[in-house]
């Protein structure tokens, strides 16, 4: 799914108007009956207090085309009007006209001076006060009024972006900005719902459908996309009938350490279990009798160090490798990477201490073959790029980072973004359970297996996020969140593969209807 920027919306906006012959106001209207319809399939006619809070633009415009529909199939409806400033839009005052028509209550105005309403902690806050066009930080009148709502503990409902939280940046001060239980988002969802400095303003989102041009969606590059079910399914590779283990290809983990066998451990049986035809694991000597006890299907090549990795010699040409999982920063070990390096030509995952050896000593960074796939968590990011102000700080860092080096970097997180020069590719699989020791070293594998099955760097880097978070996903409900631990995340990729193909089942009356033609 795309996320489009403001500007793309406004441009979205406009283009249909245009190509429908429908007004602005029509388009309001269209993204006000559907919130309205959202709530009344929850709601069926419950008489809660509904808080609607509405600004004096196209936001505050959405709020009284919700709140008339609401008044109009009889909800308990409260609107009121945030009026500190004498700019209305068009289309607000338009909607402000019309609800007048549907009750005596109109809409309370509420003024800079003015005591806020009560609202009960079983109420419902509607906050329709500011849009994406927000272009200021609120006043501090305002702040008092979203403290408020957040003092009531009622369930507040967003819509399209928190009131006061910026599509582009960060809040100066959290006060100034709604934290909503939920936030119904047109279109598409926004960056600032994925962020770790951002996301805790919407504790869960949907995007509604309001009809905007399918063209302009087809067509529109936007800097991040949403990647989900639907996305990596059609990357896919099936397997093919006639073929063997050789035609799936032969990896190379290159890790371990004394003390962290367990690291290439989990790497590799990551790496067999996502798909590869072979694996071989490069380990110090100490880590032989472990490797071929611990995982048989692995082949094992070792060191003549006891328990460093001081040169990295096989026998055959790899068609992936994945490498830093407990290596170690040794002096020996930093050598024998850099040899390393200097002849590789093969696709290339860079984890744990790799990462720390390429900070360490940066003209590294010209041997890493175009493509390579860089897997930080944020202290190895941190490494790397330097310290940055805050997310979208970071993201432009690395960026940047990825254009000067012509890498990809999968920014690991609880939702982790795959970084492509200017691309943004944000995932939406995973759960808290994986901040546990050895999930890392079980993504690598999975992205080296998808690298050595002949998927390009990118997909592999998407496919492999997604997958590994599907994975958690799906072991978590055995396990729960303190329990879960880096090989429950192994044995549910074949789980996570097969998810791509599930569909749930149809309701029973569907399935009765199609019955009863039948007959």
């Amino acid at each position: 799914m795309k996320i489009l920027s403001k500007e793309q919306v406004y441009e979205g906006d406009k283009l249909t108007t245009k190509t429908q012959d429908i007004s602005s106001t029509e388009l309001m209207e269209r993204a006000g009956i559907q919130i309205f319809n959202w709530l009344h399939t929850r709601m069926q006619g419950a008489q809660v207090p509904i808080h609607v809070f509405c600004g004096i633009g196209n936001n505050g415009g959405d709020g009284l085309v919700v709140a008339r529909h609401l008044v109009t199939y009889g909800y308990n409806v409260h609107t009121y009007v945030v009026n500190c400033s004498d700019k209305r839009s068009k289309d607000f005052l338009i909607n402000y006209d019309k609800i007048k028509h549907v009750t005596k209550e109109w809409p309370t105005l509420l003024s800079c001076k003015d005591d806020f309403p009560p609202i009960e902690a079983d109420d419902i806050i509607i906050d329709a006060v500011f849009g994406i066009g927000l272009n200021r930080e609120v006043g501090d009148w305002v702040k008092q009024l979203f403290q408020h709502f957040k003092t009531s503990k009622a369930f507040t409902l967003a819509i399209d972006i928190p009131s006061g939280l910026h599509t582009d940046q960060v809040p100066k001060d959290e006060d100034g900005v709604v934290w909503a239980n939920f936030t119904l988002s047109f279109q598409s969802p926004k960056l600032v719902f994925f962020l770790p400095d951002t996301a805790k303003y919407s504790k869960e989102w949907e995007v509604l459908d309001i009809g905007i041009d399918r063209e302009f969606l087809m067509k529109t590059e936007t800097e991040a996309e949403l990647i989900g079910k639907q996305e990596v399914l059609t990357l896919y590779k099936p397997r093919k009938k006639y073929t063997n283990k050789g035609h799936y290809g032969h990896a190379l983990i290159v890790g371990g350490s004394y003390g962290k066998i367990g690291a290439a451990a989990l790497a590799s049986r990551a790496t067999l279990a996502s798909g590869a035809g072979l694996v071989t694991v490069f380990l110090p000597k100490c880590g032989y009798q472990i490797m071929q006890t611990s995982f048989p299907e692995a082949m094992v090549v070792t060191d003549t160090d006891e328990e460093l990795i001081t040169q990295i010699a096989v026998n055959f040409n790899p068609s992936a490798v994945g490498i830093g999982v407990g290596l170690g920063t040794h002096d020996k070990t930093i050598i024998a990477f850099e040899d390393f390096l200097r002849k590789n030509k093969a696709p290339l995952v860079v984890d744990a201490d790799a990462l720390n050896i390429l900070s360490k000593k940066k003209t590294l960074l010209k041997f890493l073959p175009e493509g390579s796939i860089l897997t930080p968590h944020p202290k190895e990011l941190e490494r790397l790029i330097g310290t940055w102000k805050d997310d979208f700080d970071k993201l432009n860092k690395t960026k940047a980072f990825s254009k000067k080096h012509q890498v990809l970097v999968v920014i690991k997180g609880a939702n982790t973004i795959t970084v492509l020069e200017d691309k943004l590719y944000v995932n939406t699989t995973g759960n808290p359970g994986l901040a546990t020791g050895g999930t890392g070293d079980v993504l690598t594998g999975v992205i080296t297996g998808l690298l050595a099955q002949g998927y390009n760097p990118l997909v592999a880097a998407i496919f492999g996020v997604y997958l590994h978070g599907k994975s958690a996903d799906i072991a978590v409900e055995k396990t729960g969140y303190q329990s879960l631990i880096a090989s429950h995340v192994i044995e549910t990729i074949g789980d996570a593969y097969l998810d791509l193909f599930w569909q749930p089942e149809p309701p029973q009356e569907e399935t009765n209807a199609k019955e009863n033609k039948k007959k």
